[in-house]
């Protein structure tokens, strides 16, 4: 664990007291009413740059024009970007297609659930690998964002910034320990609407 404070106790109380809150509180956003793939990517990718009631319609919009990644690696890119437009951060939108013609030549399609094969696509790190394996195919992966870190900070009462690469290791060890093999979507959801909420 390479000192990281949790013990089976703390990881039992952590683990059910949060899923059970989520399930209780979560608000109902588009993205949590599917286990697809590329849906997931797509909000995820977002909602690293823009506030979640600013996502929603440029989510539905983009959904609407470019339900599955193979029309998103077959439209312009000029397409793409104007339903980008008002996020901003036209690199990340970029990405999306050079990621989405990747995975229609390397994956026939169908965006992987490997953690290599995902980190391997142009814009998909550590982050939003955890995140699309965790939600859309129910594996055991840990993820880490600003919300997540703040969760841990408070929890556990330990000192770090997000800026700090030292302090960022530490806490995604806590977040291996901490994912469970059950429901691991579910539980990294709660930490990061804890996070957003509350924290």
């Amino acid at each position: 664990m390479g000192g990281a404070p949790v013990d089976a106790g703390t990881v039992r109380y952590l683990r059910s007291g949060l899923v059970r809150w989520y399930r209780r509180e979560r608000r109902d956003l588009p993205w949590r009413r599917t286990s697809d793939p590329y849906r997931i990517w797509i909000s995820e990718a977002m909602l690293q740059q823009t506030r979640v009631a600013t996502a929603i319609p440029y989510y539905e919009r983009f959904i609407d024009e470019l339900p599955d990644i193979k029309s998103l690696a077959r439209a312009p890119v000029d397409d793409v970007l104007a339903l980008w437009a008002v996020l901003c951060y036209y690199r990340r939108a970029r990405l999306l297609k050079a990621a989405a013609e990747e995975v229609v030549r390397v994956h026939g399609g169908a965006l992987p659930s490997g953690e290599e094969e995902l980190r391997a696509l142009p814009g998909i790190g550590r982050y939003t690998a955890g995140a699309i394996r965790s939600i859309a195919f129910g594996l055991r992966a840990p993820l880490m964002d600003g919300n997540v870190f703040r969760v841990f900070a408070r929890f556990f009462a330990l000192p770090g910034s997000w800026g700090r690469e030292k302090d960022k290791k530490r806490f995604w060890k806590i977040a291996e320990a901490l994912v469970p093999p059950g429901n691991p979507g579910d539980f990294n959801q709660a930490l990061m609407e804890l996070g957003a909420l509350v924290c």
